[in-house]
């Protein structure tokens, strides 16, 4: 059957909305109707080679819909089911899994390689992050679709599958921020103000967002940013005097860039912590001297996927959607149809506006 869909035909290429033709849902498979899904600036990554993926690819890991069909062996959802893909579904047998650590599984990714479809003149095409989520209809692992529970606007829940799933752990998991503590935000993307309404959530008392737009000032504020600094040589000083001279207790890093890192590392006070979500190329290079890291006893630490468990995670989330405490559609700054991701694209490669979602 064919279905219009986001491919990338090869690293450092532009996207093509093409047609594609997709199979039906072999055994251990569903099929499903796309609602919405996030453009996320991970999928830059993809095409641009920051992360590598086998291409000709499907694009889009952030995506929410119905279950159109099941293959033999599903039992876990049926046709009509609402669900949110999983682009990093764990093994269960690994090293990392045996730990509990389901966001490190070695073999999240084995997907990746699959052959998920076909172009109308019959190439391969590759799941990009497993999901394939840039098409009107997708075919994946039942291992890649969560149950999406009550409650959550089923076009919003596709933010449940990147986003917020990756701020709100990297608040709540990875930083651990406890009541009372004082955060740093560096970059309000999509992710960003995941992270800004987890922080309010976790209840810090004094929650600072920074980006280089001053134009992100009131969605920062929206999502529970107490204070906002444009981004510039003197921030770490500029979120010192914010917080009596002593940095707050939090970075959370949502760009990836080094210099952001090094800014985030030096907002915090001594013996403060610092958490990196944004995903940077080997060309970012972060450099410390012996000396200050005896003596600031700063924590600076990675976060893939905020530390997240889906599993465990998605009906937390979701209880937080329905009391109000977590507003998904604020974390919206551009609703398109498939045809403007190619634009959507650009705007993040120039560092311009937040998360972008694909309304099917």
């Amino acid at each position: 059957m064919a279905v219009r869909a986001a491919v990338l035909p090869a690293i450092g290429s532009p996207l093509e909305i093409t047609g594609i033709e997709l199979p039906e849902p072999g055994p251990g498979q569903v099929r499903v109707r796309l609602a919405a899904a996030g453009v996320c600036h991970s999928d830059l990554s993809l095409s641009d080679g920051t992360m590598r993926v086998p291409v000709p690819a499907v694009l889009g890991h952030e995506g929410a819909g119905t279950v159109v069909a099941v293959g033999d062996g599903v039992a876990h959802v049926a046709p009509g089911d609402r669900v949110v893909l999983n682009w990093a579904p764990s093994c269960g047998r690994c090293h990392a899994c045996s730990l509990g650590e389901v966001w490190l599984c070695a073999n999240a990714l084995n997907g990746a390689a699959d052959v998920h479809a076909r172009t109308v003149d019959g190439t391969d095409l590759h799941p990009g992050l497993n999901v394939a989520a840039f098409a009107e209809e997708t075919v994946v692992s039942a291992a890649c679709v969560l149950p999406l529970p009550e409650g959550v606007p089923l076009t919003d829940a596709a933010l449940l599958g990147c986003a917020v799933l990756t701020g709100y752990g990297a608040v709540h998991h990875s930083a651990q921020v406890r009541p009372g503590e004082t955060v740093a935000v560096f970059g309000v993307g999509g992710v960003g103000l995941a992270t800004l309404q987890a922080a309010r959530i976790a209840g810090a008392s004094k929650i600072v967002a920074v980006d280089v737009s001053p134009e992100k000032e009131e969605l920062a504020r929206a999502a529970g940013a107490t204070d906002y600094v444009v981004a510039s040589a003197d921030t770490p000083r500029e979120i010192r005097a914010l917080t009596g001279r002593q940095g707050v207790d939090v970075s959370v890093e949502c760009v990836g860039r080094a210099v952001t890192i090094r800014a985030a590392w030096e907002s915090t006070r001594r013996g403060g912590r610092t958490t990196v979500v944004g995903i940077g190329g080997k060309d970012q290079q972060v450099t410390f001297n012996a000396l200050e890291i005896f003596h600031w006893g700063r924590t600076l630490s990675g976060c893939v996927y905020g530390n997240s468990d889906p599993a465990k995670d998605l009906p937390v989330l979701a209880g937080h959607v329905r009391a109000g405490r977590l507003d998904l559609g604020a974390l919206v700054t551009d609703r398109i149809a498939l045809d403007g991701i190619p634009a959507a694209f650009e705007n993040m490669a120039a560092g311009k506006g937040g998360r972008a979602l694909v309304v099917f």
